[in-house]
């Protein structure tokens, strides 16, 4: 190949990828995160959806700070990253904080994610998050609830066939069931253990 033609080549990937990243930031905008719809803070959140172990309802956890976040486990970089985050911010517990934590992946493609494969992917990243899932509409109500944001992104000659653009902040439950923070994607593990302390112990009420 003469240097003209490598040349050539090399402006045509660069302007295929150029053409994908466009692509990939007009169905999925981080910045729709920061105007999120859904139950407000301070507003009781409940869904019920399934594990490898049965059933999973929100109420029932209740008692417990419980971290929820809506991906997808054929997701390549913003699911893995904010897994990692999250487990990481787990780490910084201590053994008795961690007891009282639950945290929950949801899938958005409850077509491909049965329970045992989220099982797998979410163990992967810490032993104690549990993937859950539901028929379409039962993920969709739940997405709803939260103001979760996602939708099929056809990949034409992809051996998957499609990928799932999800909004991606993870969700904090306080233990009395309501929604008490949202935290960004991929936020630092000390913020993700300080927002846990903060919901186990919170500072007493003020009185007039």
């Amino acid at each position: 190949m003469t240097p003209r033609a490598k040349t050539r080549a090399l402006l045509v990937t660069i302007a295929a990828l150029a053409a994908a990243l466009v692509a990939t930031l007009a169905v999925w905008d981080p910045a729709g995160d920061a105007a999120p719809t859904g139950a407000a803070l301070g507003e009781p959140v409940d869904f019920t959806l399934r594990s490898t172990d049965g059933p999973v309802q929100l109420a029932a956890l209740r008692g417990r700070v419980v971290l929820v976040y809506f991906g997808y486990t054929a997701c390549p970089d913003v699911c893995p990253t904010s897994l990692t985050a999250t487990a990481a911010g787990l780490a910084l517990l201590s053994p008795e904080e961690r007891a009282r934590v639950a945290t929950l992946f949801v899938s958005v493609d409850p077509e491909r994610d049965t329970p045992s494969r989220l099982a797998e992917y979410a163990a992967f990243f810490a032993p104690d998050i549990r993937g859950v899932t539901g028929t379409p509409a039962e993920v969709r109500a739940a997405a709803d609830r939260f103001g979760v944001v996602y939708r099929r992104h056809q990949l034409p000659g992809s051996a998957g066939g499609y990928s799932v653009d999800h909004s991606a902040l993870t969700y904090l439950i306080d233990p009395a069931g309501r929604l008490a923070a949202r935290l960004p994607h991929a936020a630092p593990p000390a913020d993700v253990a300080a927002a846990i302390r903060r919901a186990l112990d919170p500072p007493p009420e003020e009185t007039p």
